[in-house]
C-alpha cells in the first residue's frame, strides 16, 4: 500500500460539484494500493499515517503525529499512485490493484483510521474527482506498507 500524505491546512474533494470530503488543518493523503495488498497493510498504514511525525512542536520541529495535533485525515483513493513508471513515456497500471481488491482495502483502510481517530474523511472510490488543498509547508512524504 502506497500513502502520499501532504501537511495541509485544508483539503476538500468534489465529485461532480458536491463536497463529498473535507477536512481543516492536518492530513490529505492520497492512497494506492497494489495487488499483495491485504488487511495486515491497511491496519498498519492507518497507523503510520497517524503517528508519523510531521506537524511542529512548540520548538519548530516535526515532532507531532496526527494523533497528537487532532487534525483532519482526508484519505483520497489514486490508482494512479501504484502505477509502474519505470520505463517509457506512458504509465503502466499493471502494479495497481484490481478495483474490487483496492476497494476493499480502502474501505478497510477507512475503517482502521476511523477506528484510531475521529476525524477521517474520504473521496470517493472511482469518481472523477477534484482536489483541492493548501499544502502546508509544503510537507510531502511516500509511505510504503
Amino acid at each position: 500500500m502506497l500513502a502520499l500524505l501532504q501537511r495541509v491546512t485544508e483539503a476538500r474533494v468534489a465529485v461532480a460539484g458536491e463536497v463529498v470530503g473535507q477536512i481543516g488543518p492536518g492530513l490529505l493523503v492520497l492512497v494506492g494500493v497494489q495487488p499483495a495488498d491485504g488487511p495486515a497493510q491497511a491496519t498498519r498504514m492507518a497507523e503510520r499515517l497517524l503517528g508519523y511525525r510531521v506537524f511542529d512542536d512548540a520548538d519548530g520541529r516535526m515532532n507531532r503525529s496526527l494523533t497528537d495535533s487532532g487534525g483532519g485525515l482526508l484519505l483520497v483513493p489514486q490508482f494512479t499512485l501504484a502505477a509502474d513508471t519505470d520505463r517509457g513515456r506512458r504509465p503502466s497500471f499493471t502494479s495497481a490493484a484490481e478495483p474490487e481488491h483496492a476497494l476493499a482495502m480502502f474501505n478497510a483502510l477507512v475503517d482502521a483510521a476511523r477506528g484510531l481517530h475521529a476525524s477521517v474523511a474520504t473521496g470517493r472510490f472511482g469518481a472523477h474527482m477534484k482536489v483541492s488543498l493548501t499544502n502546508d509547508g509544503p510537507v510531502t512524504f511516500l509511505l510504503r506498507v
